[in-house]
């Protein structure tokens, strides 16, 4: 059974169609890539779905629900969340702090910003910033200024902030963006074991085919806006039209 849909969506900007009748499904528990040339309409199709942009028409369904045009706290709240293409961290702060926020945030809907310095009264916080920070293998790192993080440090700990709201669904913007590839590798892995530790379902963009073809389930093939091919990895790696479109018609 399908956890997110979206059926015929459409995302446009003045004369600029960026997403085009766009119609898919991601089962609960699946790892869904969504890749497609620069210019493709990836982030847009992610931001559509997850509040941050108002689709022009169509509609997104999650756990049965339509949440066509939700506000991005709001979709936060019905277990979707985020993780950005360029990390969003508040540097000054502690790595626990930094989740601990995010959690408040999920847990209770908004808080005061003077929370810090009653943190002893929310438990259930603590209990989950514990939690994601061992995920992503950054509890001894907990007391840390978040500005003193390597950089795959500092995306895993991005990471952990968007699991801070227990969300059933994670969205992944390039993930590996920046990183060397001993970081890429060590990303790679953190990925499975979050699928296996936490049973997430998983929709990651992703610019890096080996990552792609490795951990995702199905592939979603955008091109200029339109669904060129759904199918899975060994598939997709044999389509002619997203060779062509990737290369010009050379083999991925």
């Amino acid at each position: 059974m399908s956890l997110l849909s979206t059926t015929s969506l459409v995302k446009q900007f003045g004369g600029l169609t960026a997403v085009d009748e766009v119609s898919f499904e991601v089962d609960r528990g699946e790892t869904r890539a969504v890749i497609g040339p620069n210019g493709a309409g990836k982030s847009t199709l992610i931001n559509c779905i997850t509040g941050m942009l108002e689709p022009t028409r169509g509609t997104v369904e999650f756990d049965g629900e339509d949440i066509t045009g939700v506000e991005p706290h709001d979709a936060v709240q019905r277990g979707l969340s985020k993780s950005f293409q360029t990390a969003s961290i508040f540097p000054e702060m502690s790595v626990e702090e930094n989740v601990e926020i995010a959690a408040l945030a999920a847990e209770h809907g908004s808080f005061q910003l003077n929370f810090l310095r009653k943190r002893e009264s929310f438990d259930e916080v603590h209990r989950i910033s514990e939690r994601m920070l061992d995920a992503v293998e950054l509890l001894d790192q907990r007391d840390h200024e978040a500005a003193s993080l390597p950089y795959g440090d500092k995306r895993r700990l991005e990471i952990a902030i968007a699991l801070a709201s227990e969300p059933e669904m994670l969205f992944m913007d390039e993930p590996t963006a920046g990183m060397s590839p001993g970081e890429t590798h060590a990303t790679v892995e953190l990925i499975e074991e979050l699928q296996d530790d936490l049973e997430l379902t998983i929709l990651i963009v992703e610019h890096d085919m080996e990552v792609i073809f490795r951990i995702a389930d199905r592939i979603l093939v955008l091109n200029r806006g339109r669904v060129i091919a759904d199918a899975t990895p060994e598939e997709v790696q044999g389509d002619p039209e997203v060779q062509e479109a990737y290369l010009g018609g050379v083999e991925l």
